[in-house]
């Protein structure tokens, strides 16, 4: 199967990889690290949809991803901090989101890295195989902690092909993935079947299975 792998989003997987390990250096886990990108990435993408689609913004006023930016030090820690909070109270989506949603990264100097990474780059217009492609590499790489035990919970992917392979899912026959975590199976049975109709479109695909 090829290889989609765009250079930039080996770049910012790199990026998002290096940091992961710069804070695993200081007792920060994988995990710990995925959790945290996500409560952030929400903020900022968005922050995006308002600026990009003039939408309305889903977090309350003070607690929004530009009050986060401008922030150094332990003003950062303290506003993020109380940002969870507040999210978590919420009586709608946005409070199951952040349930129970707490502040891992506790240094302000790599709390600023993390903010700092997020902002230089435009998610919510980014190709939604880039941001999997990101959240599988620091699976992969939690994976490989034995400490952690998550190894488990993640299928390298060149098994994933080799199952699609020896499957080989034809269109028009409905794909299932009942313990689908990051859609890896999903998307490489997309990969396969797109080489039998460069027609077929991925939301096409979703839709069907």
């Amino acid at each position: 199967m090829a290889n989609n792998n765009t250079p930039n989003e080996q770049s910012l997987t790199k990026k998002v990889w290096n940091l992961a390990t710069t804070l695993s250096g200081q007792g920060i886990g994988f995990t710990d690290y995925i959790t945290q990108l996500t409560y952030l990435l929400f903020l900022k993408m968005d922050a995006e949809n308002v600026e990009m689609f003039g939408e309305e913004s889903a977090i309350p006023e003070g607690y929004q991803w530009h009050d986060l930016i401008e922030l150094d030090g332990y003003e950062l820690v303290s506003q993020y901090e109380q940002t969870l909070k507040i999210l978590s109270e919420q009586d709608n989506l946005i409070g199951t989101i952040y349930t129970k949603a707490q502040n891992k990264i506790d240094k302000p100097v790599y709390l600023k890295k993390v903010v700092t990474m997020i902002n230089e780059e435009q998610w919510l217009i980014m190709d939604g195989d880039v941001k999997g492609a990101i959240y599988e590499s620091i699976l992969e790489k939690n994976g490989q902690d034995k400490k952690s035990g998550a190894g488990q919970y993640f299928t390298p992917r060149p098994l994933i092909s080799a199952m699609v392979d020896c499957i080989k899912p034809q269109i028009g026959e409905t794909v299932c993935d009942p313990a689908c975590g990051t859609g890896g199976f999903l998307l490489a049975a997309y990969d396969y079947m797109k080489d039998q109709s460069p027609d077929l479109s991925k939301q096409e695909f979703l839709n069907n299975n």
